[in-house]
């Protein structure tokens, strides 16, 4: 007579050979072959529908879509009502210096490069149109000072727009200083270099850079 347990075991023990890679075991364990979780196959399916657009909307170089760029706008609208809150600042050789060593500032600078400089000079400064900016060779420029000249009166016949119409002065010093502290970060890639090489700019007067400070701390 046949033992309904014994069967029912036999049968258990047929399924789960059925399903089993292997007979081998380690410490009471085996592997099977059992079909993944439908919901978890789904997952990785949308997963990998969905990340093509998104790599393409954040990352195809488009100003403005990351996630650093949106901080760097952000930062900068910031930084903004803090300089406008400073009054006009004056557009000369001292100012320019000094501010060219206020990283802070130069946050600024990069964003109103980006908004308005990219088309030319590329997205790093590297060049395309016009001469990459991470060299230590100019056209126009000579002197430091030289930068804001060119900023807010063009060059080389309208090929560099005049800006003194289009972007406030503070907005002029402060893009003119991020120009500035592009010199020198060229990694080889880019634009050939144009022009003269020309002497390094002028280190920042450590009084005039206390005093950025200060500022920038009471706005």
């Amino acid at each position: 007579m046949n033992d309904p347990n014994n069967q029912l075991s036999d049968s258990d023990e047929t399924s789960d050979t059925e399903v089993q890679l292997n007979e081998d075991s380690f410490d009471g364990i085996h592997q099977y072959s059992r079909p993944l979780p439908k919901w978890w196959i789904w997952g990785v399916a949308a997963c990998l529908a969905f990340a093509p657009p998104y790599f393409w909307f954040y990352h195809n170089g488009t100003e403005g879509r990351s996630l650093a760029d949106r901080h760097d706008q952000q930062l900068a609208e910031n930084l903004k009502l803090q300089f406008s809150q400073m009054g006009e600042l004056k557009a000369d050789r001292a100012t320019l210096i000094r501010f060219t060593y206020e990283d802070s500032w130069l946050r600024v600078g990069r964003s109103i490069f980006k908004t308005n400089c990219v088309s030319c000079h590329g997205r790093d400064g590297a060049g395309q149109v016009g001469p990459n900016l991470r060299d230590d060779h100019y056209k126009n420029i000579r002197d430091i000072a030289d930068i804001l000249n060119v900023l807010q009166n063009g060059a080389n016949a309208g090929a560099m727009p005049a800006w003194k119409s289009k972007l406030s002065t503070n907005e002029i010093i402060l893009v003119s200083a991020y120009v500035a502290s592009l010199r020198g970060t060229s990694d080889g890639s880019g634009k050939p270099a144009e022009g003269q090489e020309i002497p390094p700019w002028p280190k920042a007067d450590p009084e005039t850079a206390s005093a950025a400070d200060s500022g920038a701390a009471g706005s």
